[in-house]
């Protein structure tokens, strides 16, 4: 079954310095560039997912801007695609369903920011439209978020849709499981 790399959203805003830094975004963006080093090493197809919103009072991955690029850490390479979204499920008008055709990919290796909306979003997507997805949980990352008055702490939120999603929808493994699920 040919696998592919989904790194999404690794982009300048959610590291130290950008407008929405994500809790363990380190550790994310080390484990995400091991899953693309194995990638290239082997020679399977690579996705980098961009996020970008074209009004300029968006809170963070403004068209243009430095915070929207591409982390340095994860860089695409020759003959990697680059799918701009602008919402967060990377299938919803974009060009990703495209690349993965012309790719011939079946299984994803899904990575990347934030673990409660696009990972999830893309996830559920892909396994909906008939993708086996592997979601590398420590090459995710997230932030803490609020709900009915409660702070909930970024593990938590992480923790909580991990479970979901490996409940349903894609096998949920630390990077290093991931890539030996690939060789």
């Amino acid at each position: 079954m040919k696998t592919g790399l989904l790194i999404v959203d690794l982009q300048n805003d959610y590291f130290p310095g950008g407008k929405m830094p994500l809790h363990q975004i380190g550790r994310a963006a080390d484990n995400a560039a091991e899953l693309l080093s194995h990638f290239r090493s082997n020679k399977m197809p690579t996705f980098h997912i961009q996020h970008t919103w074209e009004d300029k009072s968006a809170p963070f991955f403004v068209a243009g801007t430095p915070g929207a690029k591409l982390h340095k850490s994860i860089a695409p390479g020759p003959n990697e695609p680059v799918v701009v979204k602008h919402f967060p499920n990377s299938f919803r008008e974009s060009r990703l369903e495209d690349e993965l055709k012309k790719a011939g990919v079946q299984r994803l290796v899904i990575c990347g920011a934030m673990s409660h909306m696009c990972i999830d979003a893309t996830t559920r997507a892909a396994a909906d439209m008939g993708y086996e997805c592997i979601v590398a949980h420590d090459a995710c990352a997230t932030t803490e978020v609020e709900f009915a008055g409660k702070k909930v702490p970024a593990g938590d939120v992480h923790a909580a849709f991990m479970s979901a999603l490996g409940f349903a929808y894609a096998k949920v493994v630390p990077t290093k499981e991931a890539i030996a699920l690939c060789k």
